[in-house]
């Protein structure tokens, strides 16, 4: 007799995404729709959508009774590696190609997402031959890249800033990373479709991260509000993946919170769990950021939103910052660097300081994902530009590179004390208030300062790591490099630079 413990093993099949999001709204006055005509050129150009992709495009391009759009916006609220870039290339191509719109504007938090979405989209069109022969020419130059046809439309990529998009006309504009979306890019951008007959704009990202979202947290409230009612929004549809934090939602093994060990919950979220998001995956991310919100935030959709009044830029006004910026900016050595890192350890910043026209020039230099990549881009740093020091927090996140560090560069890394930490900060502060600080208006450090905090250090303060919902190591990292201008380390030689050759 065989016994159950010989019986093989079968592993239970990944939970599939809940394809209709657990938030939406769409107008009343939607009669028709392009949505499946967007679905079978994107299939003709090798883009094959998942269903869930397919009903926010079907919603999406929902048109009222007199041809116009039924929704002006359009937001997707999606955690993130669940396919929301395929449902922007999917507009893109129908704006292109179907519905003749002269201009579609599309812009990200930062330049480098921008130019992975342009260079999928050029493989898309440039790989399928109906597509190709329509382009008159793809411009690769860097800041201008763009898709032209030969019938005039035109398809442009941005980095978002104050200034992007102004002087553009644009029929459709696709503001990707929503969730890092103030009123300096929403002010940019909107007026640009003021004059435009039938208007649209997509906002695709994933939770909120507290202040930068500003615009996201207005279109969930609006969504909200036309949900709690039960009358729709007339002129927004929105579409969120996310589980409700504060009710069963995930299945029988949740109580009155959601159980974040749950694959039911994670399927809720999640509309691409079991087609390209594996069960295994989730369990790996769960494991890896563990409790206090990340996760929660990441995988599961639950974001921090300001409300519409909410305060930014309280500890450094925004028109003071911004009007430090210089784009012509300099300057030589010597120059100060510095590392740090957010608590969660899932990102980190390089900045450097230097003497520019009597005060300080600071460059955010790296701001990317993880932290394995640091040691290697601060030798290469230091082998060319020779800084008179590297400055560490050793007791915050970036201090456990501190060993790595000195081993690879050969250098003692400077760890301010506790007081020299709030010294340093107020040294900032004060450089700010007296106009000694100039910038590039670098994005990362911009959100840093939107969402900063204080918290005390002895009778003095210094900049709050935790529970303020932004990345803030662009800015502890400039905070410090500023400060080790001044420190007491031993000089080394300095080479002269121009600004952005980092």
């Amino acid at each position: 007799m065989t016994s159950l413990l010989d019986a093989p093993s079968v592993s239970a099949p990944d939970p599939l995404g809940h394809q209709a999001p657990r938030i939406t709204t769409v107008p009343a006055t939607r009669l028709s729709s392009s949505g499946q005509e967007a679905i079978e050129l994107a299939a003709l150009a090798g883009l094959n959508l998942d269903p869930w992709q397919q009903h926010v495009l079907d919603l999406g391009l929902s048109e009222r009774e007199d041809g116009r759009w039924a929704a002006f916006e359009v937001a997707v609220n999606v955690p993130r590696q669940n396919g929301k870039g395929g449902i922007i290339e999917a507009r893109q191509l129908a704006g292109l190609f179907l519905l003749g719109e002269k201009l579609i504007l599309h812009s990200a938090h930062e330049f480098k997402t921008s130019i992975v979405a342009f260079k999928r989209i050029e493989q898309l069109i440039m790989g399928c031959p109906d597509l190709r022969k329509r382009v008159l020419r793809v411009r690769r130059t860097t800041g201008e890249e763009a898709i032209e046809l030969v019938t005039g439309q035109t398809l442009r990529f941005l980095a978002r800033s104050g200034g992007s998009g102004r002087g553009f006309t644009g029929d459709c504009n696709i503001l990707d990373e929503a969730m890092i979306l103030g009123d300096d890019a929403m002010g940019a951008l909107m007026p640009t479709m003021s004059a435009v007959p039938n208007p649209q704009i997509w906002y695709l990202g994933s939770a909120g991260i507290g202040a930068p979202s500003v615009q996201l947290g207005r279109l969930r409230s609006r969504a909200m509000a036309a949900v709690e009612v039960g009358e729709p929004d007339p002129s927004l549809a929105y579409f969120e993946w996310s589980v409700d934090p504060h009710r069963a939602e995930c299945g029988p093994s949740c109580t009155n919170h959601v159980d974040a060990d749950d694959p039911a919950a994670w399927a809720v979220a999640n509309p691409a769990l079991g087609i390209r998001i594996t069960a295994e995956h989730v369990r790996n991310e769960r494991l890896s950021m563990g409790s206090g919100g990340i996760f929660e935030r990441e995988r599961l959709g639950v974001g921090n939103y300001p409300s519409d009044g909410a305060e930014t830029w309280q500890v450094i006004g925004e028109d003071a910052w911004r009007a430090l910026a210089d784009a012509k900016a300099k300057p030589t050595g010597p120059y100060a660097f510095s590392v740090d890192a957010t608590p969660e350890r899932d990102s980190a910043s390089i900045v450097v300081a230097c003497p520019w026209r009597g005060g300080t020039h600071i460059e955010v230099i790296a701001h990317q994902p993880g932290m394995g990549w640091v040691v290697e881009r601060a030798k290469q740093l230091q082998e060319k530009w020779k800084p008179r020091c590297w400055v560490v927090d050793g007791g915050g996140p970036a201090g456990s590179l501190i060993a790595d560090l000195e081993e690879s560069l050969g250098v003692t890394v400077v760890q301010p004390k506790a007081r020299e930490i709030a010294q340093a900060t107020g040294q900032f502060y004060d450089a700010v208030a007296d106009q000694s600080i100039s910038h590039l208006d670098p994005p990362p450090l911009a959100v840093a300062l939107a969402g900063a905090q204080k918290r005390p250090l002895g009778e003095a303060w210094a900049w709050a790591r935790r529970n303020v919902g932004v990345d803030i190591s662009p800015l502890v990292a400039a905070t410090l490099a500023k400060w080790g201008l001044s420190a007491e380390v031993e000089t080394q030689p300095n080479r002269d630079i121009l600004s952005n050759v980092w």
